[in-house]
């Protein structure tokens, strides 16, 4: 007993050391996505704020591959001193262990730091696609069963997910076509190599704006602020559609308890912000933080509510 208690209080007093010392360094988040996509983007809006809290800079990582799939084994592998980071979001998280073997738990080799931001999708086309609204675009796939190619940022990502459970409710058949994130699906699509992209709401929004693309319908249960002209696609057509997205914080498991919640009081101080917030939101992102635990729980119910819709689909990681 005398020893248990012994051994307790050196684990207590090493991470109250841990805690006191950090960050004793430039704190890296590893995102799974190349430049130009939405974590990318919501990374680099919260990074200035954030690097100022932390008293340290907060490195941006990009390590896209696999749906995020190679960042999170970087980071479940990391030494758990809160110097490494995971913008972790549900393509990683929820909808690759469904399909797939990875080389991680989600649920156990991470530990939740916190939600950051919640989005929707928007699904976007070329000019040159016969389609300005979803009924035109559910009626052309309906006379070109399996003729149309939509992007996503990768297999399983929240793009494809979207369109899928979109394909299951809207009786159609469309062809994915995967990427390794937001940004070079979006810059195929805008050179017409691709007519459709379920994309993150943030990457597709300027485009729309531009008039470059075409904004068929967003797919949350409202419209988006950002661009309050383009229906949800429950408004277009498919009524009771609706997926969305978000991203989060997330640490190796076993960093001390106080790193997380210092990490979390400097990410809920800088979402809150003014100035972060309003530029999120000017590309239709909300912030959202929580607590450590209410996202751990978050996760978990992400996990139980998507991982039968996944694996009725039939989505497999070779994109099938």
């Amino acid at each position: 007993m005398i020893l248990r208690a012994v051994a307790l209080g050196l684990l207590c007093a090493a991470s109250l050391v841990s805690a006191a010392d950090f960050p004793s360094k430039p704190v890296r988040l590893i995102l799974g996505f190349p430049p130009g996509g939405a974590t990318d983007l919501v990374a680099r809006a919260m990074q200035p704020r954030m690097s100022a809290g932390l008293g340290q800079q907060l490195v941006i990582d990009n390590r896209p591959g696999a749906n995020g799939i190679i960042s999170c084994e970087l980071v479940a592998r990391a030494d758990p001193d809160g110097h490494t980071l995971l913008f972790g979001h549900i393509g990683s998280l929820v909808i690759s262990p469904a399909i797939q073997k990875v080389p991680y738990d989600p649920l156990k080799d991470f530990a939740a730091v916190g939600q950051s931001v919640q989005l929707q999708n928007i699904l976007i086309t070329h000019p040159s696609l016969a389609a300005s609204t979803a009924k035109e675009f559910i009626a052309l796939a309906k006379a070109k069963p399996g003729q149309i190619n939509y992007a996503s940022s990768g297999i399983g990502s929240p793009g494809h997910l979207a369109a899928v459970l979109f394909e299951s409710m809207a009786k159609i058949q469309i062809t994915h076509i995967p990427y390794k994130g937001g940004g070079p699906a979006i810059t195929d699509l805008l050179a017409g190599q691709v007519p459709a992209f379920f994309a993150v709401i943030s990457t597709g929004v300027p485009h729309v704006q531009a008039g470059k693309v075409r904004g068929i319908a967003v797919t949350g249960s409202r419209r988006a602020e950002a661009v309050p002209d383009v229906p949800t696609l429950a408004e277009g057509g498919v009524p009771g559609y609706a997926a969305t997205n978000w991203y989060g914080l997330l640490a190796p498991a076993r960093t001390p308890v106080a790193v997380i919640n210092r990490i979390n009081r400097e990410m809920t101080a800088t979402l809150k912000a003014p100035e972060v917030a309003e530029a999120l939101k000017s590309r239709g992102i909300d912030a959202a933080p929580n607590s450590p635990a209410e996202f751990a729980a978050f996760i978990r119910a992400e996990s139980a509510k998507w991982r039968p819709i996944v694996l009725q689909s039939g989505i497999k990681s070779d994109g099938g």
